[in-house]
């Protein structure tokens, strides 16, 4: 029984060999482009999510990540990916507002959208709809020719970087300041003069004068950025990115090419990438609000609530405004409603708020 189980492992590690070899003779690669710079720690994702497809596919499927402006600059990835320039691309669904406004309601809206945190934003995209109205954004709506798979969670955006203090929302008027998607239009109303910029203009943009604040992401983000070395107020927390959730485009032909296995593992690993990223961001912010305090002299300010709620307030206008006159942002938008008003009231009746306990633990400091 031995000697036959032994002849049997033996010929099937032969027949694996044999096989693991002949796949890696059909190893197929992706040239993906992020619209985000080298320095990004979303980029640590998605780094994950091309190591984890080339493993779970045994080198048959490998990724070759590139930064922001490799191939094509980091706001044309969209339009690269449909015309087939690179296989696929690393986004943010709020960069395609131009394109179409219902664009920011899959990754970066004022207020959640409605409520919802990114737990909840994930529910709605992947059982309640959201991710077919996804395509149909692109495929029907735009008419590119690609795939999309929601990946890398980032947490609640920080209100921004400003080179002087701010005291309330008529405070900003005036401003010059780095903003993207609808959320510029909200703090338009407040009199900020918005200029978007891929994040890597950022900080280049400041050192000449052209804006004077600007919002990105997190505390560990924004310091591999290097806000710090041009301004040190930093404002926290915020309410127009509560849930921003980022993107994988690939090619429709390319994707139609590859095989069922390996279409699954882009979506599985994508599931891990997103859930490290955004543990990840909380360890990397505690550290990085450290560094910033400690040698980098940046004040970090609370957000006046009176700004919370003027975001919140001009957003509900805007987006009333904005279902009037566009179908498919209003069909989008009633489907993320539906969804949010039985799922939001439910977690807050069934969890408590979470300064219930920080606050009896870790009392803020006045």
């Amino acid at each position: 029984m031995w000697k036959s189980s032994a002849l049997a492992a033996g010929m099937a590690a032969v027949l694996l060999a044999a096989g693991a070899s002949s796949s890696l003779a059909q190893t197929q690669k992706l040239r993906v482009q992020a619209s985000f710079p080298g320095s990004s720690i979303v980029m640590d994702g998605f780094k994950l999510w091309s190591e984890r497809v080339k493993t779970m596919s045994s080198g048959r499927l490998e990724i070759e990540g590139l930064p922001a402006g490799t191939v094509v600059p980091a706001f044309e990835v969209l339009d690269a990916v449909h015309k087939q320039v690179v296989d696929g691309g690393f986004s943010a669904s709020a960069y395609w507002v131009g394109k179409h406004r219902a664009a920011a309601l899959f990754g970066s809206t004022p207020g959640g959208p409605l409520g919802m945190d990114e737990m909840d934003f994930m529910g709605w995209l992947h059982t309640a709809g959201g991710l077919d109205l996804y395509h149909e954004l692109y495929n029907s709506e735009l008419k590119r020719n690609v795939v999309v798979i929601p990946m890398v969670a980032v947490g609640n955006q920080v209100f921004g970087w400003f080179a002087k203090p701010v005291k309330s929302w008529e405070d900003l008027k005036g401003r010059k300041c780095r903003q993207t998607g609808l959320t510029a239009e909200v703090m338009a109303k407040a009199g900020i003069t918005p200029v978007n910029m891929p994040g890597g203009e950022i900080v280049p943009a400041a050192e000449r004068g052209v804006i004077e604040c600007a919002e990105w992401a997190s505390p560990a983000d924004d310091m591999k950025i290097g806000f710090q070395s041009v301004w040190k107020h930093y404002y926290m927390p915020s309410i127009h990115e509560p849930a921003p959730i980022l993107e994988v485009l690939i090619n429709g032909d390319v994707w139609k090419k590859l095989a069922p296995d390996m279409q699954q593992m882009l979506k599985t690993a994508a599931w891990e990438a997103t859930f490290m990223q955004r543990i990840n961001t909380n360890k990397w912010n505690v550290e990085a609000l450290e560094e910033l305090r400690t040698k980098h002299g940046v004040q970090t300010h609370r957000t006046p609530d009176d700004i919370l709620k003027k975001i919140l307030e001009t957003w509900d206008v805007i987006a009333k405004e904005e279902e009037a006159k566009n179908p498919f942002f209003k069909k989008v938008y009633d489907s993320q409603r539906a969804y949010a008003s039985k799922i939001v009231p439910m977690r807050r009746g069934t969890y408590p708020d979470y300064n219930f306990a920080a606050n009896h633990y870790y009392p803020e400091k006045k």
